[in-house]
């Protein structure tokens, strides 16, 4: 018999699922094969999965865009036994980064109560603006870039010039960069994984006080996740990517100018978040190699308690080869 609620250890089971996937990630780490590392972060974090007490669905899951393997959505995970919950993954965010070695790739997680995580349907992409809790009230997706940009220092008394924002390297963002320049913030430009910015954006030691742009929907759901156990929230609106696209998602019955807030994208109130950190960067330490171990460094976060706990752990890979039939050496 499985109970309704969560159970208040979840998230820290949830971190031997992302410490497993980076691990398996790790060793891809610099290696030039975004496929292969993918493949391995999926694979380990499936094998743990299904040691977590939990009735699990994927409900957004991650990779089909990129062309690599996926945990895929409807897929049942968890060793059953424990609460009914919808599960977004996503093993690798940053598979580029982690295959050319550059800063900021995890692998995250999120898990809430059965049927309170949004499905993007055939959306792959949105339209995103993400604050931390003394800037959220601020933010308004419906706003011009130097409009936000104002709001938010006044929102944290800051200088404009103070303003750090995370945007996406991408073409379709080249107005939106020059505009933030123009209202005078700092632009850091990130090649890939919008995720760790936007937890980063409410995390004070940071630097960073936006993420704005164009990104994935399975980011943007995660992300909302996480930003519900930090403080802080998501604005979204779905960015169909070409016409047929946006015909589909109107016949699915989506409305593209509807402003998804943070609790669109995941209600109620028992959500977890484990992260850890693949390649080093503004939010985790990425996988750190010692002799016959490896050092890893994740957040594990609950909203019902507001709980934040940083967990660094050592692993002796012989003894996991071992115990899971996986090698991570």
């Amino acid at each position: 018999m499985t109970n309704t609620r969560p159970d208040r250890n979840l998230a820290l089971e949830l971190v031997r699922v992302t410490e497993a996937a980076a691990m398996g990630a790790g060793r891809w780490i610099g290696r030039g094969d975004k496929i292969a590392a993918d493949q391995a972060a999926v694979d380990a974090m499936r094998s743990m999965l299904d040691t977590v007490a939990m009735e699990g669905i994927v409900v957004i899951g991650e990779g089909e865009k990129d062309e690599a393997p996926m945990l895929f959505n409807g897929e049942r995970v968890g060793a059953g036994g424990g609460p009914d919950v919808d599960v977004a993954v996503d093993p690798l965010e940053g598979t580029r980064l982690t295959a050319l070695g550059q800063p900021n790739a995890i692998a995250v997680i999120a898990v809430a109560e059965r049927g309170s995580m949004f499905f993007p349907g055939a959306a792959v992409y949105m339209e995103k603006i993400a604050a931390g809790a003394d800037a959220v009230e601020a933010i308004d997706i419906n706003a011009t870039p130097t409009e936000n940009v104002n709001a938010v220092a006044k929102a944290k008394g800051v200088r404009v010039t103070d303003v750090r924002v995370v945007v996406l390297e991408r073409d379709r963002h080249e107005q939106l960069i020059s505009e933030l320049r123009q209202a005078g913030a700092h632009v850091n430009l990130i090649r890939d994984g919008d995720v760790a910015p936007a937890i980063a954006a409410a995390r004070p030691e940071t630097g960073v006080d936006l993420l704005y742009g164009i990104g994935g929907t399975p980011e943007g759901v995660i992300s909302a996740a996480a930003l519900k156990t930090v403080g802080g929230g998501i604005q979204a609106k779905l960015w169909p990517r070409n016409d047929a696209e946006r015909q589909e998602l109107l016949d699915e019955g989506y409305d593209l100018e509807r402003v998804l807030m943070t609790d669109d994208l995941v209600a109620g109130d028992d959500v977890f978040v484990a992260a850890t950190g693949v390649t080093t960067g503004a939010l985790l330490r990425g996988v750190r190699y010692v002799r016959d171990g490896a050092v890893t460094d994740s957040i594990a976060l609950r909203s019902r308690s507001g709980t934040v706990r940083r967990i660094e752990a050592r692993h002796k890979l012989s003894k996991l080869t071992q115990f899971t039939g996986r090698e991570y050496q």
